[in-house]
Parts: C-alpha cells; structure tokens; sequence
C-alpha cells in the first residue's frame, strides 16, 4: 500500500492536512515542499502550484485550506486502490489564450494552454474519452466575460455539464497570465450551475481588441473590419477564417 506524505511549503495547509490526518488514523510523513519522494507511488499532497511544478512525481493530490477533507478522502481512495473515478473535473481559465486543468477526484491528471478559444469543448471531450468516470462538470472562471461565454455556449452545445465559478481568489500569489495554476483552483472550486446560452454582446473594446489581434496574427498584413471582429467576437466565425476570408 503507498505511503501517504504532506509536501508543502504551505505551513497551514500542512497544520490542517496533520490534523485531518491524525483525526482519521492515517500514517504519513511530513518532507520539504522540493524534497525527493522516498517510493516513486507515494501518494502527497501539496498545494495546487506545487501539484502543477511536480505532477509526474508519484501520486500528487492538489488540496487548500477548504478542500483539505475532500483531498483526504481522494487520498483513501487511491491508497486502497479504487481506480474507479467518481468526479472528473476541467477547470477552464478563460481569456484569448485559454489554461485547462483535468482533475479525477481532486488529483491534477494534466494540464494544458491553447492559443485560441475555438473548440474547447472538442478537446475536452477527447481528453476525457481516454478515461472513466461517473460524472464530468466543466468549471469555467469568471472572468473575460467575452472568452468565457463563447466557452460556456461551447460546452453546452456539446452538452457538457457547466458551472460558473468566481475567480476572486484564484489568482492570488500567480505571475501574471498564469492560466494553467488558475485552470488548478478553478477546477477544485464549486460553482453555480449553468442552464441557458450566454447572450454575447461584445463592446467596442473588444471588438477593436480582436482587429489587434488579426493584425498580430496575420504579422500586420490585413486588420479584419468591425463587422466581421463582431462575428468572431459572437463566434459564428473563427479569428483564421476572418483572416482568410
């Protein structure tokens, strides 16, 4: 049976892991947040950057100071070998270029960056075809209201089940446009359920954001009209077919 070992520069992060863990019975030992893991199945946890920077070392399991049960629990399972997932979890970082995290019962499986927010939902649906599970919720941040719709009408046009979680705190303590980290706590966050199509009513901004953006794409060759950067900014049109057309 794997060991089980709290690796965290995050002192109370590891107080409240000791103290759930100790309450349970469980054995574990404590190691420095860069140490080298003692078995190479050793199951651990550690905050969600730490879990991102060392995610193919043995069995991470991402936890915070809210989720530090659910992440025991997670622990349990794998420790006792039931590989059956209840949960799969993407968590979506929206924004031109979106970060995507997939988590099974809180443990990061992988993490990705795309250039462009066409098509999510199509690599999300490949991602989790390699994989079983009972249940799959998509959590899209808050945050880039005009990334985030066209995702949110993605997902549901593939009828992906959807929430909307608050990006308030996500971001804290990350560098900059640090998508995939945000992807990590976005997915461990619950959010509220979405039902309905998101109404995409871009602004100006935005719309003159997406003519920079063709400019860039194109290396300065051809800047797209409003017209068409509205239907890009609606979806109805990629920013490549805009460019081509």
């Amino acid at each position: 049976m794997p060991r089980l070992a709290i690796r965290t520069i995050d002192f109370k992060l590891a107080f409240r892991l000791m103290t759930e863990l100790k309450r349970r019975g469980l054995r574990f030992i404590l190691l420095e947040y860069d140490a080298v893991l003692p078995e190479q199945d050793m199951i651990w946890f550690g905050n969600d950057i730490e879990v991102a920077t060392y995610r193919d070392e043995g069995k991470p399991i991402a936890a915070s100071s809210v989720s530090v049960k659910a992440a025991v629990d997670n622990a349990v399972r794998l420790q006792r070998g039931i590989t059956q997932v209840h949960q799969l979890c993407f968590g979506v970082d929206p924004g031109p270029r979106p970060g995507i995290a997939w988590l099974a019962d809180g443990v990061v499986l992988g993490v990705a960056q795309f250039e462009r927010i066409e098509n999510i939902a199509a690599q999300i649906i490949g991602i989790s075809s390699a994989l079983e599970f009972k249940r799959m919720v998509i959590r899209i941040g808050d945050g880039a209201p005009l990334s985030r719709d066209q995702i949110i009408n993605d997902c549901l046009t593939h009828q992906l089940e959807v929430e909307i979680v608050n990006e308030a705190k996500t971001s804290r303590g990350l560098l900059r446009h640090n998508h995939v980290i945000s992807a990590i706590r976005i997915a461990l966050l619950s959010g509220e359920h979405v039902w309905e199509f998101r109404e995409i009513q871009p602004t100006i901004g935005e719309i003159r954001e997406i003519q920079r953006q063709s400019r860039k794409r194109s290396n300065g060759r051809k800047t797209i009209s409003s017209d068409v950067a509205y239907a890009v900014a609606c979806g109805e049109l990629t920013l490549e077919e805009a460019i081509q057309n």
